[in-house]
């Protein structure tokens, strides 16, 4: 589904991601785990187009992306929840949740039942303003309104950060009811390995900027937890 080859990336005179090979399957859940600094953010923004590669190919559903603004790349239905949630504070929840379906093809005006399925909370706060949210309320509407685009591939960069320990454990369950029972293919970074283990099929590892480590999540052993994981 999603295929990077030999990918660099430079933030000014930094090197900062090495030849980069990287593929997901269709279906799968892929966890990008790494140490705090070592390129996981920047690759994900490299996928949706937010950042500018210096060699090497993306493709998605075979079709090549290196050259597409981030708007066509989500146009291919693509979700993209970034780190830190980007919920727009002044516009309501419903408000934050119709921008979603800005990038749609189908220039769709209906907000997929889906969401408030996932997330009952969202439907009652429809009036209120996205800034007056709670972190996880937060979390949540970001993922609903990358759910609007009803994407194939959903990114989730970082998303039990900050969030209380119930709604770490419902937004689990949501991404395993997404990927495991609706079949949506989901690549997240985390940095909680518990969480990983509970919703992850597969992992990458990264370090220094370079892919180091990949394979079933069930492969993801106490060497290489030890060597790329602990701090």
């Amino acid at each position: 589904m999603l295929v990077i080859n030999n990918l660099d990336h430079f933030y000014k005179e930094s090197h900062t991601l090495w030849n980069i090979d990287f593929s997901i399957n269709q279906g799968s859940c892929t966890c990008l785990m790494g140490r705090n600094g070592v390129g996981k953010t920047t690759l994900l923004k490299c996928i949706m187009g937010l950042e500018s590669i210096a060699n090497g190919e993306i493709k998605f559903n075979d079709k090549e992306f290196s050259s597409l603004p981030a708007e066509q790349r989500a146009r291919n239905k693509i979700g993209y929840v970034p780190q830190g949630r980007d919920v727009f504070s002044q516009l309501t929840v419903e408000e934050n949740l119709m921008t979603g379906l800005q990038a749609r093809e189908d220039k769709a005006k209906t907000l997929p039942p889906l969401i408030f399925e996932l997330f009952p909370v969202l439907q009652e706060m429809l009036n209120r303003r996205g800034g007056d949210l709670s972190g996880g309320q937060q979390q949540q509407l970001a993922i609903g309104r990358a759910l609007a685009l009803e994407p194939d591939l959903l990114i989730l960069d970082e998303p039990t950060e900050g969030i209380q320990p119930n709604v770490v454990s419902e937004i689990g369950d949501i991404i395993n009811k997404l990927n495991k029972e609706l079949g949506l293919t989901v690549l997240l970074v985390e940095q909680k390995l518990p969480f990983a283990k509970k919703v992850a099929t597969d992992f990458s590892i990264m370090e220094r900027g370079e892919m180091v480590a990949t394979g079933n999540m069930n492969e993801l052993n106490d060497d290489l937890i030890n060597r790329y994981l602990k701090v």
